[in-house]
C-alpha cells in the first residue's frame, strides 16, 4: 500500500504483526489517516479516505485498475491543478484556493508540493485547523513523523477537540514512533471530547485491541493469536 511509506522500516516483526492484527480486528486499513476537513469517520475496506470516498491518490472510476506510476500521478496533479493555479495568479492571497491546490497534490501523493501550498495557505490563515491537520499528514507521508506530530500538537493546542487531528495523532504515534500507549491515550481523548463520534464503537475496539499488546517492546515476540 502506498501510504505505508518508510516509517515501517524500523519496526520489529512483532510490532508490524501487532499493528496488522489491531487494524484487522478493528476493521481499519493500516494506511488509513483522515483528512482535516473530512467528516469524522473510520475507514473500512481498503483505506478509504473519508473526504472523497476513494483511497488517497485514486480518482473515481479507477478502482480495481493498476495504481498509476509516480510520473503518472505527477502529471495528473499538474493537470488537475492547472485551472486553480490560473486563478491563483489573480488571487494570490486566497487561503482556501491555496488549500484546494494543496489538496490536489496531497490526493495524488505529491506531498512536498502539497506541503508548499498548505504552508502558503497557513501564512494567510494560520489558525486553520483543517489545513494544518492535512499538512501534518503530508509530513508524515514524507517520512517526517516528528514534524507531523509537532504540527498536530499545534492544531490541538488551539483546537483540542479536533476529532481527525486526535485520530491521526494516534496513528502517528503508533506507526511513526511505535508508541502504543501514546496512541491509545490520543484515541481515548478523541472519544472523551467527541462523545458523538460517528464511529465510536470501532475506535473503542481499536483501543481494546491495542491495549492487549501495550506491553510489547521492540524485538519482543508475541504468541497472541490473530483474533484474540
Amino acid at each position: 500500500m502506498a501510504d505505508q511509506k518508510n516509517t515501517q522500516s524500523n519496526w520489529t516483526g512483532s510490532q508490524a504483526y501487532v499493528l496488522a492484527i489491531i487494524c484487522l480486528v478493528a476493521g481499519i486499513a493500516i494506511g488509513y489517516l483522515v483528512r482535516g476537513s473530512a467528516s469524522p469517520a473510520v475507514a473500512h475496506d481498503h483505506g478509504t479516505e473519508a473526504s472523497s470516498g476513494m483511497p488517497t491518490g485514486v480518482n473515481p472510476g479507477m478502482e480495481g485498475m493498476q495504481q498509476p506510476s509516480p510520473e503518472q500521478m505527477r502529471r495528473m496533479a499538474e493537470k488537475q491543478a492547472e485551472p486553480l493555479l490560473a486563478q491563483l495568479k489573480s488571487n494570490p492571497n486566497d487561503a482556501k484556493l491555496l488549500y484546494n491546490i494543496g489538496n490536489i497534490y496531497y490526493d495524488t501523493q505529491q506531498y512536498p508540493e502539497a506541503i508548499k501550498y498548505y504552508e502558503q495557505s497557513l501564512k494567510i490563515d494560520p489558525k486553520s485547523s483543517d489545513v494544518r491537520t492535512d499538512m501534518a499528514t503530508a509530513y508524515f507521508y514524507s517520512d517526517q513523523p516528528d514534524r507531523a506530530l509537532a504540527e498536530i500538537e499545534t492544531v490541538l493546542k488551539s483546537d483540542p477537540k479536533h476529532a481527525n487531528a486526535l485520530f491521526n495523532k494516534g496513528m502517528y504515534l503508533w506507526r511513526g514512533k511505535m508508541d502504543i500507549n501514546g496512541a491509545v491515550a490520543a484515541w481515548k481523548e478523541l472519544l472523551k471530547t467527541n462523545p458523538n463520534y460517528a464511529h465510536r464503537d470501532e475506535v473503542q475496539n481499536f483501543i481494546a485491541q491495542a491495549e492487549k499488546h501495550a506491553n510489547i517492546k521492540p524485538g519482543q515476540k508475541t504468541n497472541k493469536p490473530a483474533m484474540n
